[in-house]
């Protein structure tokens, strides 16, 4: 497994779901008082090596972080499902004996930074006129997601 046969052109995104989309804001939410948030993620990947095919799962969970707020924040919820094709995928993965798989750093850097930049954009169009809105998911370096 060598970071060199890291191919871009031979990636791509077969199937896309977004499996949860949930997003709560009280009737009487002040906007205004909102000065931050707090928000989680979760990334996962799993492998089916001979169809060539790696299935990301990806959640964020977002509230908002209110001054003197009574009532409750603003929570949204979202979990999307992607599936890759990855035409050389024998070359940058390796079946282990206990049947886990070891991913090359370079795939699995890529996998998380498609899934978490993709999933940004979704979710801007989705907090649009919502208590949310101002969210946006912070660039990171996209390894953070895999280890």
């Amino acid at each position: 497994m060598s970071a060199n046969l890291l191919q871009p052109e031979k990636i791509e995104i077969v199937d896309f779901k977004i499996i949860k989309g949930q997003i709560n804001s009280p009737f009487d939410f002040e906007e205004e008082k909102v000065q931050g948030h707090n928000f989680n993620v979760n990334f996962e990947l799993g492998f089916n090596i001979p169809d060539k095919l790696i299935k990301a799962d990806f959640s964020v969970n977002v509230e908002t972080k209110s001054e003197k707020q009574d009532g409750e924040e603003a929570i949204g919820a979202f979990s999307f499902v992607y599936v890759f094709h990855v035409d050389n995928i024998e070359e940058l993965t390796k079946l282990e004996e206990d049947n886990t798989v070891t991913i090359s750093p370079a795939l699995g850097n890529a996998l998380a930074a498609i899934t978490y930049s993709t999933s940004r954009g979704i979710l801007m169009t989705r907090f649009q006129g919502t208590a949310l809105s101002n969210f946006i998911l912070p660039v990171i370096n996209p390894n953070k997601l895999i280890e």
